[in-house]
């Protein structure tokens, strides 16, 4: 356990023990943060009676945040590979001259 930390992270109520890198502990901290303001906002605008149904909406909710990221980076790689083509094709005719 060289250099690790144990702590204590609260969701939904329940007190999870973890021993983690010091690097990871504030992204932890702040991710559990959120997803405790996240049920809060899902239990004020829903009538959701069920723990386990508002952890599973923060669940999805998280995890499409986390695609469309991906999906928005890929489609900005495709957009950046064809912007470099491009310039590939300029270079080459004035070079021919």
């Amino acid at each position: 356990m060289d250099g690790k930390l144990k702590i204590k992270i609260s969701v939904a109520d329940r007190v999870y023990p973890l021993t983690v890198d010091p690097a990871q502990e504030e992204g932890l901290r702040s991710a559990s943060k959120k997803i405790d303001a996240m049920i809060k906002q899902f239990e004020e605008n829903y009538a959701v009676r069920d723990k386990q149904d508002v952890l599973a909406m923060c669940a999805l909710q998280f995890a499409s945040q986390v695609e469309q990221k991906q999906i928005d980076y890929t489609n900005d790689d495709q957009e950046i590979i064809k912007r470099i083509k491009k310039l590939n094709l300029l270079l080459d005719q004035y070079l021919e001259n």
